[in-house]
């Protein structure tokens, strides 16, 4: 595949931002054995493109296998994905779990399916990885589904919470990774449309996206447009938490909080008020001109 200079130039920026993010996290590891899901979504295909560039260049050895987890959506397209792989020499598993039958008989009709879909995908994924001795979880999630997460957590749970780039599952097991949590959903398009990735549609279940989240990126689109680089200040909000100016308890002791005067004190911008009237007769104050 030959690219145009602003081509490369994405090419570049999206394993850049990768790289990075891999290495602020330590997210791999000498002897790593990777597994990377993929769904058939752009985000997965461009992260499994970046990951098994970074196997060349990266100066530790480990391994990158792809896995797609049929959910025996009805059609499914199951060629597809086994002979992009095999076109690209690409290690990978195909695991068949009929997970399509157990959400449609435990939503109702109508209903986002998408919740207890992921729960299952997820509990899926873990167990798989052990069964074939995979150190670490890769997922598609970039930087704007972070920041989406993190508004809809705050507007419908009343949490500061959203994605981690690494994340140590509940039971220790697994370690789950979002390589491309610096890169924006925006670049990540333009690079598969490049690519020409065989993106298969995930609306294969008939499911309506989930409003709230339509409604978080929505918002979030607007604001990339009329105030560029804001998704990205809200991302590193998330990278760069001051406790003691929230109101967390339980990540910061407020209730011990004590007045300290001893010593000299510092220098206050714009020190040294003029008092114009007071009825308090016997105050000792002083206060720099």
């Amino acid at each position: 595949m030959t690219l145009s200079n602003n081509q490369k130039k994405l090419q570049k920026k999206l394993r850049g931002l990768t790289g990075k993010a891999v290495q602020d996290f330590n997210m791999i590891e000498h002897g790593d054995k990777v597994l990377c899901a993929v769904s058939g979504g752009k985000d997965s295909f461009v992260l499994l493109d970046i990951l098994i560039h970074l196997r060349k260049v990266a100066p530790i050895d480990f391994e990158v296998v792809a896995v797609n987890l049929d959910q025996k959506q009805p059609g499914f397209p199951e060629h597809i994905l086994p002979n992009y792989f095999e076109s690209k020499d690409i290690d990978y598993y195909i695991i068949d779990k009929d997970t399509y039958s157990i959400v449609r008989e435990k939503v109702p009709e109508g209903k986002t399916t998408c919740s207890l879909c992921s729960r299952l995908r997820r509990g899926s994924l873990y167990t798989f990885a052990e069964e074939i001795g995979a150190t670490k979880i890769a997922l598609g999630h970039h930087m704007d589904d972070i920041v989406e997460t993190l508004f809809l957590n705050m507007f419908n749970n009343g949490k500061m919470k959203a994605m981690p780039p690494k994340l140590l599952s509940d039971d220790k097991r697994n370690i789950v990774i979002r390589p491309l949590s610096y890169c924006r959903e925006k670049d990540i398009a333009k690079y598969a449309e490049i690519c020409r990735f065989p993106i298969i549609p995930c609306n294969l279940c008939g499911s309506q996206e989930n409003l709230q989240r339509k409604m978080i990126k929505g918002l979030l689109t607007d604001w990339d447009r009329s105030s560029p680089g804001r998704i990205e200040n809200i991302f590193n909000s998330i990278c760069d938490v001051s406790p003691s100016q929230l109101a967390d308890n339980s990540i910061f002791n407020f209730e011990d909080l004590k007045i300290v005067r001893e010593g000299p004190r510092q220098e206050y911008e714009h020190s040294g008020p003029t008092i114009s009237s007071t009825n308090l007769i016997d105050v000792a104050i002083s206060y720099e001109a």
